[in-house]
């Protein structure tokens, strides 16, 4: 994280759960802790954001460990509020035990990660390979496209996670394209980002 190394733990040994069926690529990781103890609590999944009212637990059920606070979900499920300082004396617990377990995943390989492809539109060979240049350099596995049909056939054929397009080409400009993949029923989720070198009302 920056310059720093943040250890990694997942949280089904934290919490003495099963163990988590994990994406194959992606990993969502909570970061706690604060400048110079900073661990990465590698969950399950991510939910999103919630608005919750929260509860203090039950008196009769004493100090749960880890735990804070409960609230209730939309659907009624119940959810445990985690106790952070709790949290980071139980690793600190469990790194200082020698018992924390090293996390294997295909993830934490470099090797096995599948780089984000992107595709370039432009017929500017001096723009097209200038920002083929900046995305290859920034990890990312870029194609470039002369113009927007051109765009439109490869989108098609290829598997992208971004489209990049100038906006004024012959053939089809990148307003047309934009709309063109959103119209199609496999692309329509493809994000596509329009880079204007001029001033426009689009």
């Amino acid at each position: 994280m920056g310059d720093q190394h943040v250890g990694l733990l997942a949280a089904n040994q934290l919490f003495d759960c099963p163990e988590m069926q994990l994406p194959d690529v992606e990993l969502p990781i909570v970061v706690l802790g604060e400048r110079h103890q900073r661990y990465g609590l590698l969950v399950d999944r991510f939910l999103g954001e919630r608005e919750l009212v929260i509860q203090p637990l039950d008196p009769r059920f004493g100090k749960v460990k880890d735990i804070s606070a409960a609230a209730l979900m939309e659907d009624g499920a119940p959810v445990l509020i985690v106790d952070v300082d709790d949290i980071l004396r139980s690793i600190e617990k469990l790194v200082t035990s020698g018992e924390l377990k090293n996390v294997r995943h295909a993830a934490l390989n470099p090797s096995s990660y599948k780089r984000k492809r992107i595709l370039v539109v432009d017929d500017s060979l001096t723009v097209r390979e200038l920002e083929r240049k900046l995305l290859d350099s920034a990890g990312y596995a870029t194609d470039v496209a002369v113009d927007g049909m051109d765009g439109l056939n490869a989108a098609k054929s290829g598997d992208y996670d971004l489209v990049i397009t100038d906006v004024d080409m012959p053939r089809l400009d990148g307003i047309e394209l934009a709309t063109l993949i959103k119209k199609d029923e496999r692309l329509k989720s493809l994000p596509v980002m329009i880079v204007s070198y001029k001033d426009r009302e689009e």
